[in-house]
């Protein structure tokens, strides 16, 4: 087994499974696979914009297998249910705030009819894809303030190496009464003729304070407060280079709830809680002309392995999210206390 990339979580000893990690321990261990962001901090602002592109080509014209899963829908993103009844992806995910949809989908479409003028004229419309959190405590969610203009450099941002934590669309997120953001972790899978990766990004912005479980066991000290219901989402989005079928990788996402699970997660009423998952082992041709398109699948009894490498790697990249995230004052006051200082404050303590 190769050495784990040295991570905030695994600065602290925590393991998350026996697979092996990536080289980056990132989403973008998925070869062609890239992450950016738009951050705004002003005012009563923090919040922002990720972007995920899962290749450098147009994905209008060259589409990506993908997969959605609902754990729990109190949500407001765009695009999914086509995924879900098409399986494929033909534009970047945009990750942002909840009243930043709008502008996002604008975004998108731009983008797309750029490249490809005549959509909504001789071909197809195009279906953006953006999902959402509300960073409503932390920023003013009111001001709308995401711009297309932003939504397009977050676009433009994007590369193998991305920033983690308060960055983009985690910048205003919270995460079990501690900060929140934006988390990534990743796992190599020894399949033959590999091997290959499997990358997870999380936008976490869920859990109730109090119920965070640690990877060894134990409870996280108590934040400042302590809230009656679990208010918040999360998004996980898994990306591989395995050849799965749309009902595989339907099946793999499903388990990005069992990390969150571990975590002390219930997926609370008013949670919204999506797994969205893409393989970059095939591009699906907007133009083909072939009437049956060859390809290869995964051999259904190495599943398992698929499903241990995404509870794993769910669990570490929100982790990675908080540890990444310090403290923050936002919209009104509001505090959001670090995860990194008070497990550290802990360890004083008892030391």
């Amino acid at each position: 087994m190769s050495a784990a990339p040295q991570s905030p979580a695994r600065a602290l000893g925590w393991r998350f499974g026996p697979l092996p990690t990536g080289p980056r321990n990132s989403l973008c261990d998925v070869a062609g696979v890239r992450v950016g962001h738009r951050t705004l901090v002003e005012g009563a602002l923090r919040t922002g914009v990720t972007a995920i592109l899962p290749h450098d080509g147009d994905l209008y014209r060259e589409k990506a297998l993908a997969a959605v899963h609902v754990i729990n829908g109190f949500g407001k993103s765009a695009g999914l249910m086509q995924v879900a009844e098409l399986g494929t992806l033909e534009t970047p995910i945009l990750l942002t705030n909840t009243f930043s949809v709008g502008a996002c989908v604008d975004a998108l479409i731009r983008d797309a009819v750029r490249r490809n003028p005549e959509i909504g004229r001789r071909d197809p419309t195009v279906n953006p894809v953006v999902c959402e959190c509300n960073d409503g405590y932390l920023s003013d969610l009111q001001a709308q303030a995401v711009t297309v203009d932003d939504a397009l450099a977050a676009i433009a941002d994007a590369g193998a190496d991305f920033a983690r934590g308060s960055v983009g669309g985690g910048t205003g997120m919270s995460a079990f009464g501690f900060k929140g953001g934006i988390g990534t972790a990743s796992r190599r899978l020894d399949l033959q003729p590999g091997p290959f990766m499997l990358g997870v990004l999380a936008q976490a912005n869920f859990g109730r304070a109090g119920d965070l479980v640690l990877p060894d066991g134990r409870s996280a000290p108590l934040p400042l407060s302590r809230p009656a219901a679990e208010n918040g989402s999360v998004i996980v989005v898994v990306a591989t280079d395995l050849p799965l079928d749309h009902r595989q990788l339907t099946r793999a996402i499903r388990r990005a709830g069992v990390g969150l699970a571990r975590l002390g997660a219930f997926w609370g009423h008013g949670s919204g809680d999506i797994a969205l998952g893409f393989s970059t082992a095939w591009r699906l041709r907007h133009d083909e002309t072939r009437d049956v398109i060859p390809g290869a699948m995964l051999c259904e009894q190495r599943m398992d392995l698929v499903f241990e490498a995404v509870a794993d790697a769910t669990q570490e990249a929100v982790l990675d999210a908080m540890l990444s995230s310090p403290a923050m004052i936002g919209r009104d006051g509001h505090f959001r206390p670090s995860l990194a200082d008070a497990l550290r404050d802990a360890s004083a303590q008892n030391g």
